[in-house]
């Protein structure tokens, strides 16, 4: 490999670690492209108007691509099982074996590059141990877009492109994944029960909707509005995917989402959501355990030797696929929704308390990731086999079939 590239390796190992990113120009620059992204797509569709360069067209081929390996890997019999399906293990061998060829029909990118921009494209669709997917595993595709856009592959006038076309896109074939093999959410119920497994499309979602003239933060209680909406905007999507596989109402098993449906304007939802990215994401060591940082070209990062040298206490090596997955019952304070709803306490902050495992102080995730957390695709077929059972009801529409009970869904510990 061209000195200039190297492959990403984990670095952050520690509480200090993790400060220390937080003031890198490496954290700058992802919470900066975030930003930028966010502000691209600002009132715009998902079918709104935006200029398309060769790279773009070229990463959505890709796309296509992943999602045609996908179907050429079949889940293996598992009804036994509500857990991650192990043909993901096949799936993810098969990315990882197509990557570098995938990756050379992207317009300007070095070949040189391509073994240190592929680790983040691999990395996005899960974790091949676990079988897990989480708000880490997102940030890894918008990593390697980030990459991407520095080597020269995309370039300025695509941003709104990059969200409402090559990530809308990520986010599809995501769910395709996600519903073949049972990926189980990394966490105890994704990240502050917004989804599963997805943040940045609710962020992202609610920069589209700021400013819309009839929609507001209370209309995803409305279904009718989430049908009609939804083929034009993520929030309201992401919205519906939760209702098609979940029963009961959203104060049960979403409830930050019922609490920020509270909030009067859109503008404030995604300020809101910034934060709470920078705080839950960004700045949470469980998550950011797993960052991979690459050359000074991209996403670098050099701890100075006083901070290189210190060692975490956790019994599990950093090269674990579980390190920091061993987490005790542990919340945090909630920086970006204050007043939002029921849960905020004095001030406007959300009461939580601040114990917690391995990196998680006030770290506002839930049950130990060590505990497997079944698939809510995997709770769906297991109600299935019972058709006796109260409560289930089927999905409408193609490929459609039974959403979980409400009883089959934990809350977040906080609710």
């Amino acid at each position: 490999m061209d000195s200039q590239y190297h492959t990403p390796t984990k670095v952050i190992l520690t509480p200090a670690h993790l400060e220390y990113f937080q003031e890198s120009e490496t954290y700058k620059s992802v919470i900066g492209y975030i930003e930028i992204l966010n502000e691209a797509v600002a009132g715009a569709s998902l079918t709104a108007e935006c200029t398309q360069s060769e790279g773009i067209t070229a990463a959505l081929k890709i796309l296509d691509e992943v999602e045609n390996l996908v179907k050429e890997t079949p889940p293996i019999d598992n009804k036994s099982s509500r857990f991650g399906n192990p043909a993901f293990k096949d799936f993810y061998d098969k990315v990882s074996g197509a990557s570098t060829a995938l990756h050379a029909t992207l317009p300007n990118l070095p070949h040189s590059a391509i073994p240190e921009v592929s680790v983040y494209f691999n990395e996005s669709w899960g974790n091949r141990t676990r079988v897990d997917y989480g708000s880490g595993m997102e940030l890894n595709f918008l990593c390697w877009m980030l990459c991407l856009e520095k080597i020269g592959v995309f370039n300025e006038s695509d941003h709104k492109a990059l969200v409402l076309r090559l990530f809308w896109r990520y986010i599809s074939v995501m769910r395709v994944v996600q519903s073949t093999y049972w990926l189980e959410p990394a966490g105890s119920h994704g990240v502050w029960g917004l989804d599963d497994y997805h943040f940045l499309p609710f962020l992202f979602g609610s920069s589209q909707l700021r400013g819309h003239k009839y929609l507001r933060p209370k209309s995803i209680h409305d279904k009718e509005i989430v049908e009609e909406f939804s083929k034009q905007y993520m929030y309201l999507a992401c919205i519906q995917f939760i209702n098609s596989i979940k029963t009961a109402s959203l104060r049960w098993h979403s409830p930050m989402l019922d609490d920020i449906s509270a909030v009067k304007t859109w503008d404030k939802t995604n300020s809101g959501m910034l934060k709470m990215y920078r705080a839950e994401v960004l700045g949470k060591l469980p998550v950011m355990q797993h960052f991979l940082f690459g050359s000074s070209t991209l996403l670098p990062l050099t701890l100075p030797a006083s901070l290189a040298n210190s060692t975490t206490t956790s019994s599990v090596s950093p090269d674990d696929p579980h390190y920091g997955h061993a987490h005790t019952h542990t919340h945090g304070q909630h920086p970006g929704l204050a007043g939002a709803g029921p849960l905020s306490g004095p001030g406007g902050m959300m009461d939580l308390d601040a114990s917690g495992g391995v990196g998680q102080a006030q770290s506002g995730w839930g049950d130990c990731c060590g505990i497997p957390v079944p698939s809510a695709f995997g709770a769906a077929a297991a109600a299935a086999a019972d058709t006796s059972a109260a409560g289930l009801r089927s999905l409408d529409g193609p490929g459609s079939g039974p959403t979980v009970m409400g009883g089959a869904v934990r809350p977040v510990p906080f609710d």
